[in-house]
């Protein structure tokens, strides 16, 4: 039976500390892309996640600000050239369900089409469509503004490198 520690105050204010601007921070970054470029995060978690999957060329920029990365995973000759709903799913840390919903709104909205698989012909790949990538594009310039405006400018260099390596510490932690 494992024994459950109780937390300190000063551990319980910094677990509030952390979700409050973590909460406060992703609202305004979603405010401003969807009043600035009418998309939520989830469609540009998606529009970058399947643009690094596809072989048509990531945009590293967004790679490293919107999808959480699975550096085990990366994507390999067959996925680079077929983005599938598990694949997308799994680099993205979301339930196939989850997904395929959200794909199914971005599809309603002509921003990415899916497609049958060309390489074996199983499955459908999930691809960006013209609006799909103008729209990602414009994501990226607004995200840049956004993040600078709310993050990279109100922190000190010590603080953002604080912020890294306690990042580092709990991916660390937490992949074990």
């Amino acid at each position: 039976m494992t024994t459950i520690k109780k937390l300190a105050a000063a551990d319980q204010q910094a677990w509030a500390a952390y979700r409050e601007m973590r909460l406060l921070l992703d609202a305004r970054v979603a405010r401003d892309l969807e009043a600035a470029v009418e998309l939520s995060m989830p469609d540009v978690d998606v529009l970058a996640a399947v643009d690094a999957l596809s072989a048509r060329g990531a945009t590293p920029e967004l790679d490293t600000w919107l999808v959480p990365l699975v550096p085990d995973r990366a994507p390999s000759a067959r996925t680079a050239h077929c983005v599938r709903v598990a694949a997308l799913a799994d680099r993205m840390r979301w339930s196939r369900s989850r997904l395929s919903r959200q794909l199914g709104r971005m599809e309603r909205r002509d921003l990415i089409a899916r497609v049958p698989c060309e390489l074996d012909g199983r499955g459908d790949d999930v691809e960006l469509t013209a609006a799909g990538r103008q729209a990602l594009k414009r994501a990226e310039a607004q995200l840049e503004a956004t993040v600078w405006r709310h993050f990279a400018s109100v922190l000190s260099a010590e603080q953002r490198t604080a912020l890294m390596q306690i990042s580092a510490t709990l991916r660390a932690r937490l992949a074990t």
